[in-house]
């Protein structure tokens, strides 16, 4: 079976993001970000809310087109109109039945890229399997959360972390089956 992993950029007092998307103060270059484009180019396909993909058309993204050409796209939405044909598949319903079969076909990790809803969502279904978090020395204070609005307690195992030169902290938990 395929892992799912969410693999995010996380402020010290758990923001994905501040107000209005703005994640403007995490870094964008360096170690952390060489180390995080390393491990992107091992997964082979990409899971992600409505509200994270249409973030994209912000740097230029083509409704309809994929974020990551390397990787199969799928976007989990009811909403979400883009153009046919897409390089994205649009999930619409029965979201677990999708992502259980993602997860039990051959190939690679799954990344889990967002958001904060969506993922918390995906966190209260059993879905998500490891987490990576790019803890950042920075507060936001508001935004968007990790997991949204997932309140359920969760129990997770540290695998390993590591502290690089500009203070993000890089930490990766297993959670437990569901």
């Amino acid at each position: 079976m395929r892992e799912i992993i969410y693999d995010v950029a996380i402020s010290a007092d758990g923001f994905i993001c501040g107000e209005n998307a703005d994640i403007s103060r995490f870094p964008h270059s360096g170690a952390v970000v060489d180390s995080y484009r390393a491990r992107l180019a091992t997964y082979g396909t990409a899971v992600m809310g409505r509200a994270t993909y249409e973030f994209g058309y912000q740097f230029g993204l083509p409704p309809g087109a994929s974020p990551y050409p390397h990787m199969t796209c799928y976007v989990f939405s009811a909403t979400l109109n883009v153009p046919d044909p897409a390089d994205v598949i649009i999930v619409r319903d029965d979201w677990p039945v999708a992502l259980r079969a993602l997860r039990e076909a051959d190939g690679p990790p799954i990344y889990l890229c967002g958001g904060g809803m969506f993922a918390g969502w995906m966190l209260g279904q059993g879905l998500i399997d490891r987490l990576c978090l790019k803890r950042a020395p920075i507060f936001y204070g508001s935004g968007i959360r990790l997991f949204g609005n997932h309140a359920n307690p969760v129990d997770a195992e540290l695998l390993s972390s590591h502290l690089y030169d500009d203070g993000v902290l890089l930490q990766e938990y297993a959670l437990p089956a569901r």
